[in-house]
């Protein structure tokens, strides 16, 4: 159950590369996914997931996370060699018993009335996350996760992603153009919905648009992209007015979406002092590109809430 999907993949024509991906991974190895800083990441979160659902995949042995590679102990972190096939048969069955075990003890906890965000925690090691994930360095990560070192799991992952990115082709951007992931002009109405319900001009199509795209990648959080459902545009301005229209910004969803910066040189372009990217500011974990997250008024400044504030 480990895939991978490139959603968005766009190049600059400096020929630095921004490319999304559409994830689905065990949740036991999300920790190491988060090691790396360069990526922008957005996930389903198990305080949002129906607990039924959960406890569907992991009651099924076609559906539960589980490792994909059942290594034989021995010193250090990574196992060279797979158990023999009938300890191996044994280990999976051990698998699938404590999963079970945990399942039951789960739903006793939800029949109590326990509330889910506690009760999906005991079901985590067996079930799987979604992800969104955003990055223009992608180097570091491939040379890691591809390595024969790295933990099987995670070097399926990175497998999975290494193909699909060779085999997809980014569609060239100019300064002013924008990445927006999970939103196409060119086929799911979603422009055409713009334009005719809201009948805007081509700025506030824009804003529109990047809007659209912000909740998009937000809503990993709680909905199933198995199920194929999209969500309609006014469900998305209002998402988006929830997560970004107040006091915290929830900003997250707003990293994956970005448009070309323009590389100044000096001896050609007016004013300049020194060569290098025209907003060099608004990059934030991206090379190259403005990220939209930066270009938000107090995007990395929460307020306090007010009791723990000084009088």
């Amino acid at each position: 159950m480990i895939s991978a999907e490139v959603i968005c993949d766009s190049i600059s024509d400096h020929g630095k590369r921004l490319t999304t991906f559409k994830l689905r991974y065990p949740k036991f190895i999300h920790g190491e996914f988060m090691t790396h800083r360069v990526i922008s990441r957005n996930a389903s979160s198990s305080r949002a997931v129906p607990t039924a659902k959960l406890l569907e995949e992991v009651r099924s042995d076609a559906l539960r996370a589980g490792p994909v590679f059942w290594g034989a102990n021995q010193k250090g972190m990574q196992a060279a060699q797979e158990l023999d096939a009938p300890f191996k048969g044994v280990a999976q069955r051990l698998w699938s018993d404590a999963a079970y075990e945990v399942a039951k003890h789960a739903e006793k906890m939800l029949d109590l009335g326990v509330h889910k965000q506690i009760v999906n925690r005991l079901l985590e090691p067996f079930s799987h996350i979604n992800v969104i994930a955003s990055a223009t360095e992608w180097d570091n990560f491939f040379g890691l996760r591809l390595d024969k070192a790295a933990q099987p799991e995670m070097r399926a992952l990175a497998i999975a992603m290494w193909e699909v990115q060779k085999a997809s082709t980014p569609r060239l951007l100019k300064p002013y153009e924008w990445h927006l992931p999970f939103y196409n002009d060119e086929g799911d109405g979603t422009a055409i919905a713009l334009h005719l319900d809201y009948r805007l001009s081509d700025a506030l199509h824009l804003d529109a648009a990047i809007k659209v795209s912000v909740a998009r990648c937000a809503r990993v959080s709680y909905e199933s992209f198995e199920t194929g459902k999209r969500s309609i545009v006014e469900e998305d301005l209002k998402l988006y007015d929830r997560l970004l229209g107040s006091q915290p910004l929830h900003a997250s969803p707003a990293e994956h979406q970005a448009t070309p910066d323009i590389w100044v040189n000096p001896d050609k372009d007016y004013p300049c002092n020194n060569e290098g990217w025209q907003r060099q500011n608004e990059h934030g974990n991206f090379s190259g590109w403005r990220q939209y997250r930066k270009m938000l008024q107090n995007e990395a400044v929460a307020p306090l809430p007010a009791e723990f504030t000084e009088a």
